[in-house]
């Protein structure tokens, strides 16, 4: 799989830190009970496997991504946690080895949008889940990402991440078709909520986590396949990374994303 932020040390931080600040706003409502067999799909470096465990630590959790490097950081953390209930297995979301209805749950996050076919991985996840089980996909939207001040370069560096990814043949606002592409492969949704965070300077904390911890790494992640493809001038993606930035450290700076939550259950008989 085709990673538009890379594997770097700084990305593994992004997502550690990503998962924390948004927690509440993603994991609210999300439990499963004692001895549920949870499969998390692209569970990467574990960012949202320490939530899951956090927030039902009586379930039994198989979490799998395609990535070796990951699997080992995820590893590391297993160690370090002391985490009994959870085990990573290295597996191809499209090619699942594991046996039919093997699973109770599905959860899947920030993994759909880096995906060349994701209704067929979500048919795929669909085999392995039981009868009445439910699967709970999480995705951002980068259409819905505003921000004040606003610059001509600071458009061009998010704009360049999102024509990256597309590049690639994914989808950076896949968040808004969760239901149709679920309803695709066979799912009946239950729900698909929007979940959105807005910041500025009377929320500082979350202003700086959102704007310098989660999105200015990120786009800086992708400046390599940027630069490579043209996307943006060198020297305009430095100001719009300086401008993006600024949004952190300014009275008036305000930041809005919106990122979309969807429960659905695998058809009985």
């Amino acid at each position: 799989m085709t990673y538009v932020h890379g594997y770097s040390e700084r990305e593994t931080r992004r997502l550690y830190e990503q998962a924390d600040i948004l927690e509440d706003i993603l994991h609210t409502g999300t439990a499963y009970p004692a001895g549920a067999r949870v499969l998390e799909a692209g569970c990467g470096v574990g960012g949202q496997t320490r939530l899951l465990v956090k927030r039902s630590p009586d379930a039994l959790f198989t979490c799998v991504d395609i990535s070796e490097k990951s699997l080992a950081t995820a590893r590391q953390l297993k160690a370090q946690a002391g985490f009994r209930q959870v085990s990573f297995h290295r597996e191809d979301i499209h090619r699942l080895g594991f046996a039919d209805q093997s699973f109770d749950h599905i959860f899947v996050c920030f993994v759909l949008e880096h995906l060349d076919d994701p209704v067929g991985a979500l048919v795929g996840l669909k085999r392995v889940l039981a009868p009445g089980g439910t699967i709970t996909a999480i995705e951002g939207d980068h259409g819905s990402c505003f921000w004040h001040p606003e610059t001509p370069a600071s458009l061009a560096a998010w704009n360049g991440l999102i024509h990256a990814q597309r590049n690639f043949g994914h989808d950076p606002n896949i968040g808004r078709r969760l239901t149709p592409l679920l309803t695709e492969a066979g799912y009946d949704v239950q729900r698909c909520q929007p979940a959105w965070l807005y910041a500025d300077r009377l929320k500082p904390a979350l202003r700086d986590g959102m704007v310098d911890h989660i999105i200015v790494p990120m786009v800086q992640s992708a400046e390599p396949r940027i630069l490579r493809d043209h996307l943006v001038a060198e020297d305009v993606f430095e100001q719009g990374i300086h401008d993006l930035s600024r949004v952190d450290v300014v009275d008036e700076g305000t930041f809005f994303y919106t990122w979309f939550k969807a429960v659905a259950m695998k058809r009985q008989g």
